[in-house]
């Protein structure tokens, strides 16, 4: 009787967690939202002419230039992948945490460090063309606080970072392709 129950117990229990795993996916969970469009368009630039080896030396010289050190590079992909560490300390959280302090309430915890991470793909516009490349670049901060914690994971979407980064790729590809 006491090992029927206690199969019958387990049976209970595998059904139970088993149901419990199931879950209906939305249906709008694969459809892009609207925006992601506008945002792809904000990240990717066409290059013609010029060979994808060419585009992605420039690249990295262009990361450097801006003071980004490469983490990661496979040139076979069409992938590098650099950051920068920058301050994160922002005036209006150090005066909120001296105003607390000085109210007793202890220490309060405020942004110090970030990392920038610069993500860029290189590939070609279509699988015949070889001339033709489109180069996808994206830039994520993450901040860590004063107890080390990490306080923020963001993409950045300013036009005007994206801008800067390929006007300043078009005249790198374009010395890099004359072999100024």
């Amino acid at each position: 009787m006491i090992k029927q129950r206690t199969w019958y117990l387990w049976c209970v229990a595998v059904v139970i967690v088993a149901l419990a795993g199931c879950q209906t996916i939305p249906k709008d969970a694969l459809k892009l939202k609207p925006e992601s469009l506008q945002k792809r368009a904000l990240q990717t630039r066409m290059y013609e002419g010029v060979a994808e080896v060419d585009i992605l030396s420039a690249s990295a010289g262009v990361m450097q230039d801006l003071g980004f050190n490469i983490d990661e590079s496979e040139t076979k992909l069409g992938l590098i992948v650099g950051s920068k560490e920058r301050d994160a300390t922002e005036a209006g959280q150090v005066a909120a945490a001296i105003v607390i302090a000085l109210l007793g309430g202890g220490a309060m915890a405020i942004d110090k460090n970030q990392k920038l991470r610069l993500s860029l793909v290189v590939r070609p516009a279509s699988a015949d063309d070889k001339q033709r490349h489109l180069v996808r670049v994206t830039f994520q901060r993450i901040v860590w606080n004063t107890q080390n914690r990490i306080t923020r994971v963001e993409g950045l979407e300013q036009p005007e970072i994206y801008q800067e980064f390929f006007d300043r790729l078009s005249k790198a590809i374009f010395l890099e392709g004359h072999k100024i």
